[in-house]
């Protein structure tokens, strides 16, 4: 049975207010670069879950999904980094707060 890719648009929109997460740039071009590794959901045409993603600037995104530069291993690593980074500004910056229930 497959797993339902989680989708929050709130999310991806809260991701462009933080500098990317790679070269801290904060030019207006950051977006929620989803993760390309098939264990984050991706998929041929999906992308991977909304909470696998990294605060990226089109140079830094580009530059990733291009894959010219680097190898797989440093891509890998690149988008790690960026995510761990952008989860932690999230959570510092009270952008993202857990709910009780």
């Amino acid at each position: 049975m497959a797993s339902t890719i989680y989708r929050n648009t709130k999310l991806l929109e809260i991701v462009r207010a933080l500098p990317c997460q790679h070269c801290n740039r904060a030019d207006g071009t950051v977006v929620a670069a989803h993760s390309n590794q098939l264990r984050d959901g991706k998929g041929r045409g999906i992308k991977a879950h909304d909470y696998r993603i990294a605060a990226l600037c089109f140079r830094c995104h580009s530059t990733l999904d291009q894959g010219a530069q680097m190898s797989r291993a440093q891509r890998e690593e690149m988008w790690e980094a960026a995510h761990r980074r952008t989860i932690g500004q999230l959570f510092e910056r009270g952008l993202l707060l857990v709910a009780a229930r």
